[in-house]
């Protein structure tokens, strides 16, 4: 039985508030009906003994109290699933917006899941080949991890988004694979861009696509990433496919919160953000991973903005603390017309050991990997010393570890949006980059490897 009060007493901006409330629930949805039958949708944000303060999902444009209603349904957000989503576009509410019909669903989801138990756990240890040389050469995805790419404003993370989205894949299985994406408050224009080319691509077939826009709600900005997990765990523990989620821009996600925040007047933190943000972003990266007895998995990318590109702004900073390491998008590589402009260097996987080598990617992965990081740090060090003091000052052997920093950057890291390179394509790239610099300098490769796959006459 559904509970109707016409005690609604308050409206400031999106909130009000209903007294004489009996057993509601936090996060409970509330229909507000008027006299004229205009419906509108909020939800419950506090409950203070009989009083619940309610967030409207729309604007309160217009809103009459004095003949309004509220209607509590006894349960929160809730998203419809069925395997018939995979290839739909829904709205940042699960609401389809591709024209294909209403979803008929096997089993409706709250979408404040629970993040997964550490105990049922199992540990990432298989090679998720994205086709982007910087990331699978250098700072390897695995299935299960959480691998945030940190950009700044005007950098092509959308495009790298998008490529991502296109060529990742699971090697050498014939496992079921699929992609959820979650554009979190973009616009127009950038949302038009995502549906297009996942069309074109033809990735939406193995696709589900939640766009939320810049002018929607900022209540509804806080749900879709939540809308994008749950699907993705429908996917992986109830379908057993392995799900890679993404999620840009989740800064957009950050601000939401803070307006939520700022609307319910409370006691803000780091630059206006709550308090609790670092909890509220642990409830979304902590639902990816793979589970014991389970065949699915769920990988996550979130994509975040850097304001200012600062690394220690309160949003990188603490998903820098949840995830399992970053990819870290170069202003200064994008000017340089280097695409995608993936700086190698402060980007990091952590869990990039546990996916590769023999059986997973090529025996030479793990040294390859270490004496192209080691060797081209080497050569952008001399081209910092070549600025300040002229080519003259370097030794002969800087000179060749300087040449080599640019072929890397122009030849490995450099591929295009379009470019769809196997590991073995990227390790043959950095062995041939290796055959750049004389073979005493490489230091960090087993002898034997040397042997098998160094290109002699170059």
């Amino acid at each position: 039985m559904l509970k109707e009060y016409k005690t609604i007493r308050e409206v400031v901006g999106p909130l009000m508030l209903v007294e004489g409330v009996e057993g509601v629930k936090y996060d409970e949805l509330v229909r507000i009906k008027q006299a004229d039958g205009e419906e509108r949708l909020g939800k419950v944000l506090e409950i203070d003994e009989d009083k619940a303060l309610v967030q409207l999902f729309n604007t309160s444009q217009g809103l009459r109290i004095s003949d309004a209603k509220a209607i509590f349904l006894g349960h929160g957000i809730g998203i419809k699933l069925s395997p018939d989503i995979v290839g739909r576009v829904f709205d940042g509410m699960g609401r389809p917006i591709d024209g294909g019909g209403e979803i008929i669903p096997e089993k409706v989801a709250d979408i404040n899941g629970a993040p997964i138990n550490p105990v049922a756990r199992n540990y990432p240890s298989e090679f998720i080949q994205t086709g982007i040389s910087a990331i699978d050469g250098l700072n390897t995805l695995v299935r299960g991890q959480k691998l945030p790419i940190f950009s700044g404003s005007g950098l092509p993370h959308a495009k790298l988004a998008a490529q991502i989205a296109r060529q990742a894949k699971v090697r050498g299985t014939d496992e079921k694979f699929a992609v959820v994406f979650a554009a979190i408050g973009i616009t127009f224009e950038e949302a038009n861009f995502f549906v297009e080319d996942f069309k074109k691509s033809g990735a939406i077939a193995r696709s589900v696509l939640f766009m939320n826009l810049a002018n929607d709600p900022a209540i509804e900005r806080i749900a879709t990433p939540r809308m994008a997990i749950t699907c993705a765990e429908y996917l992986a523990y109830e379908l057993g496919m392995h799900v890679l989620v993404i999620l840009t821009d989740i800064t957009n996600y950050a601000e939401a919160l803070r307006e939520v925040s700022a609307a319910r007047k409370e006691v803000p933190g780091r630059r206006g953000y709550p308090g609790y943000m670092y909890t509220d972003l642990a409830t979304l990266y902590e639902r990816a991973g793979r589970i014991k007895g389970k065949t699915g998995s769920i990988t996550q990318i979130p994509i975040l903005t850097m304001p200012e590109d600062d690394k220690t702004h309160p949003i990188p900073d603490l998903t820098g603390y949840i995830t399992e390491g970053q990819i870290i998008l170069s202003r200064e590589l994008s000017l340089k017309g280097i695409t995608p402009p993936i700086d190698v260097l402060p980007s990091l996987s952590r869990l990039k050991d546990k996916g590769i080598g023999k059986g997973k990617t090529r025996e030479d992965h793990a040294d390859t990997m270490n004496q192209l990081f080691s060797a081209y740090a080497r050569g952008k060090e001399a081209k910092e010393l070549a600025t300040i003091l002229g080519e003259a000052a370097l030794s002969e052997i800087d000179i060749i570890y300087s040449d080599f920093a640019e072929e890397f950057e122009k030849q490995y890291v450099s591929q295009g949006f379009n470019v769809d390179r196997s590991i073995e394509e990227t390790l043959d790239i950095g062995w041939k980059l290796l055959s750049i610099l004389p073979k005493s300098e490489l230091k960090r490769i087993n002898i034997d490897l040397i042997n098998k796959y160094y290109p002699e006459g170059n």
